[in-house]
């Protein structure tokens, strides 16, 4: 399962990479609402958290869809400004209806192709969906799109002066320590995009994130099968510190694509494709090859070896190893007459760890 941005034709000026304190900002917001999904940033959060005034959190409380389980679209800007209050403004220049659309997409967790067209501000049906759609998720869902839909200038103002009021709070001291990292990511990846082009660029940016063979295509290793195009308006990619794990894509039709990537740590290990991780598991949903397994995880064994513990036929087990091989969780080593097969015991200890990344990406 990839996303995939159709570049085909795009100047490499077009790839753009930039800070954004909006995109910023609302990484360090779902943090607060999803702790468990960032562990490393806990002792932050909780801190943030217990200094929050509580009129501050209650509105954080009531807007939280839009930065929760996904990032309403206009949070994620394509063209980056220096400051907050100046791509608050750019947010201010949408109008109502592509606004209140892409709030209700994360509020409401429909479909957005079905939910740009017709409006819910204008079509009585597509406003008695969304509603219905927000009150299947909660009490607070269902008063936030009542509220937006009834006043999408109030509602909107509210939630600017939230984000202001963040800023006070807690975003201005953390985006100052942030910014030098993210500058120094930028840095490196306007210079590879400079030196050695797009594919180096993206190479940079995550092991989820490569350029198609025929260069018309970037591939986003994420479990969602969906396509867009990046024809006169580019691309612009968004360093975050406080996004890590997630890589956020804007892809919605309307949108210019936007991919929100976490910086590198210092000693970065490289992301686990989605397709390894299928793999693996599929190797080890046979109880034939747990057993073999469990016999592995004591040493290495030979074919034969593993065919007489388990009172299995030589080609059997052969077939069974050549799955496990496959999926990276086996190496095979001759020693003389023999092949000595080993459990990848590293690898398979990280599996759980590589399943939630990859479903969080």
């Amino acid at each position: 399962m990839t996303l995939r941005i159709d570049i085909s034709g795009l100047p490499s000026e077009r790839l753009r990479f930039a800070a954004s304190p909006l995109a910023e900002l609302t990484a360090m917001l779902h943090v607060l609402a999803e702790p468990g999904h960032h562990p490393q940033f806990a002792a932050w959060a909780a801190e943030v958290r217990a200094g929050l005034r509580p009129e501050l959190a209650e509105r954080l409380r009531e807007a939280e869809f839009l930065w929760r389980s996904s990032q309403a679209d206009f949070l994620l800007p394509a063209r980056p400004r220096p400051t907050l209050a100046e791509e608050l403004d750019d947010v201010d220049r949408i109008d109502d209806e592509t606004y209140v659309t892409a709030a209700l997409v994360t509020t409401c967790g429909g479909n957005r192709v079905r939910l740009a067209a017709p409006s819910p501000l204008t079509d009585a049906t597509a406003r008695e969906r969304a509603l219905d759609l927000a009150q299947a998720r909660g009490a607070r869902q269902e008063a936030f799109a009542e509220r937006l839909l009834a006043d999408p200038a109030a509602v909107r103002a509210r939630v600017r002066h939230t984000l202001e009021q963040c800023a006070e709070a807690f975003f201005d001291v953390a985006w100052t320590g942030a910014a030098v990292r993210l500058a120094t990511d930028l840095r490196l990846k306007n210079d590879l995009l400079r030196r050695q082009g797009i594919g180096a660029a993206l190479a940079s940016v995550s092991g989820a994130v490569t350029l198609a063979p025929d260069g018309d295509c970037i591939i986003v290793d994420k479990l969602q099968d969906k396509a867009t195009a990046a024809h006169g308006t580019g691309v612009t990619f968004i360093p975050s510190v406080f996004g890590s794990p997630h890589l956020v894509v804007v892809h919605a039709p309307g949108w210019q694509p936007v991919v929100q990537y976490p910086v590198a740590e210092p000693s970065p290990s490289e992301p686990v494709s989605l397709e390894t991780v299928t793999l693996r598991l599929e190797a080890l949903a046979h109880p034939v090859r747990l057993r073999l397994l469990r016999t592995l995880a004591r040493g290495p064994h030979t074919t034969g070896e593993l065919a007489h513990t388990w009172e299995l036929s030589l080609p059997e087990v052969s077939r069974h190893l050549a799955v496990l091989r496959r999926a990276g969780l086996l190496t095979a080593r001759r020693h003389g007459r023999y092949v000595r097969h080993t459990l990848n015991l590293p690898d398979l200890t990280a599996l759980g760890t590589d399943l939630l990344a990859a479903v969080l990406r």
